[in-house]
């Protein structure tokens, strides 16, 4: 009876775990570049007893990388990415990837993201325009030109598909190991005067947000009702007076 209390518990702790990422991915459904984060779903075998008691663990949280829808701008300062690649950013956490291609000049001639963070080249270095020759034209592989001159190229860079992931902000990763730059532009390139969304699915998740809630009371339900049934058994069980 009690490893069914604690069953139940340890779904309530894995339910809740779920509620706050769909908040999270409900809270971001509008924010370009984006990506959702979902939660690996485990149990664990107690063996305490004869018969072993499966438990749920909280799971382990992981960012989707699934692509977002792509909306045509016709902003030159708005760039998406064609396939499975990424920009990168100066941020004071370093280097940062992002989906979110919103860019703008700053005073100084420094290519920003809408954040204010710099964006970089191939070579990890800030991109600097002339403010006096408007917006540039930027081909597929991220070169940039004003005035009919090359003055730089944004760098696009691939993240292998087993590196672990930490979110900075909102639209950024951290990635530790598996970085590389682009060398197939066919597969990933840069469009420009397009935005890519947010890579969540409202519908899925709003479907989501309904299922977990109903589990997570039909696990506290289970709860109160194990609770009950244990303090009525010590009542009966429990000697006389």
């Amino acid at each position: 009876m009690q490893a069914a209390l604690y069953v139940g518990l340890s779904a309530q702790v894995a339910l809740e775990r779920r509620l706050n990422t769909i908040a999270q991915n409900v809270a971001n459904m509008s924010t370009a570049g984006y990506r959702a984060e979902e939660v690996k779903f485990e149990t664990v075998l107690s063996r305490t007893a004869k018969d072993a008691v499966a438990f749920a663990t909280s799971g382990e949280n992981y960012i989707s990388r699934r692509q977002g829808g792509i909306t045509k701008t016709d902003n030159p300062l708005d760039l998406a990415i064609d396939g499975d690649a990424w920009f990168a950013i100066a941020t004071p956490a370093g280097i940062v990837h992002s989906r979110d291609g919103r860019l703008q000049i700053g005073n100084d001639g420094l290519l920003r993201t809408v954040t204010g963070y710099p964006i970089l080249d191939i070579a990890g270095a800030p991109i600097m325009l002339d403010v006096q020759a408007g917006p540039p034209t930027i081909a597929r592989d991220g070169t940039l030109m004003q005035n009919g001159q090359q003055i730089g190229a944004i760098g696009l860079f691939t993240i292998a598909p087993g590196a672990e992931l930490e979110r900075f902000e909102a639209s950024g990763v951290i990635a530790r190991t598996g970085v590389a730059p682009v060398q197939d532009f066919v597969a990933n390139g840069v469009l420009q005067g397009y935005v890519e969304e947010s890579n969540v699915n409202p519908i899925m998740e709003m479907t989501k947000l309904i299922a977990v809630s109903r589990a997570f009371d039909n696990a506290s339900t289970a709860v109160n009702d194990g609770e009950s049934s244990l303090r009525e058994a010590i009542r009966s069980l429990g000697p006389s007076t």
